[in-house]
This record gives structure tokens, sequence and C-alpha cells, in this order.
């Protein structure tokens, strides 16, 4: 039986300014060029999904946010995850409101953390995270899906 791993995300939108935070991340062993991404990551055992998105966020980019702030706007169901290890389900929230000044917080892991403008998301971009930003973004659906090709409604499917 196959476990599910919890990861989670932040879309940061300064809707004034009309952008969105994004993570480069550098290449490692299982991202062989660098890609884009917004910040997040795993949910640690016995942590709440807005917790752990809080942390993250200030641990990738500086930037605190007040967990009760935070807003479920969209949930992927990745069928292999990043690593290799099996699938996950990524809770992706929303910050409109923050405290401290966009950094990249971790040079060894990232090449950059900017202010990409909402209209033009830096590629290439992890598909999660893609897909999240481009539904969130456009009103669309709270759900999608990667990776599950054979049998799935094509609308689901993440474009790389």
């Amino acid at each position: 039986m196959e476990s599910l791993r919890q990861a989670v995300a932040v879309i940061v939108h300064d809707r004034s300014g009309g952008r969105v935070a994004t993570v480069n991340y550098a290449t490692n062993s299982w991202n062989t060029t660098p890609v884009w991404t917004i910040p997040g990551g795993k949910v640690e055992a016995g942590e709440r999904l807005d917790e752990a998105a809080a942390r993250e966020l200030a641990e990738e980019t500086g930037l605190v946010v007040d967990p009760r702030d935070l807003r479920l706007v969209h949930t992927v169901q990745v069928r292999q995850g990043w690593d290799g290890k099996g699938p996950f389900l990524l809770s992706v929230f929303l910050a409109t409101a923050w405290r401290g000044e966009l950094t990249n917080t971790e040079p060894g892991k990232h090449l950059a953390v900017v202010w990409s403008p909402e209209g033009g998301l830096p590629l290439p971009m992890f598909p999660s995270a893609h897909a999240a930003l481009s539904a969130y973004l456009s009103g669309g659906r709270g759900f999608s899906t990667h990776g599950w090709a054979e049998g799935a409604d094509p609308r689901d499917l993440v474009q790389d």
C-alpha cells in the first residue's frame, strides 16, 4: 500500500503590484536543470498544513505570515513525487499580507527568490506549482492532478 505524503506551498500574491513570489531551484539529484516554483516543502510528522506552509514560506523567503491568515486555494494530487518516492498531495495556500522582505534565505538551495509578474510566470516551472498558480490566477478549479495520464480526463492534466 502506498502512503500519501503531504507537501505545502504558498502563493504570495502582491495584488497591488500584480506579482507573485517565485523561487528558482538550483540543479540537484532529482532536478537536472534549474526550475521555478512557489515557496513550499514537506509537511513534518504531526504538523498542521497551515503551520507547515507558514514555516516553509519563512524558511525559503524570509516572509512571515500567521498560519490563520492563509487561505487554501488549490490542491494537486501527484502520482509520482519529485524524488521518485511515490505520490504526494500538495496543498496550496494564499497569502496576501505578510511581514518582511522577499529574500533568498537558502542560497545553497535556490538560485533566486524574486517577485514575478502574474502575467508572465518564469519557466520552466514545476508542473504542480504551475497548475496551482495558473488555476488561482485565472479563477479556475481548485483541484488538479499530475501524472495520471492513463484514463485521466485530459482537461485535468498539467502540461509540462
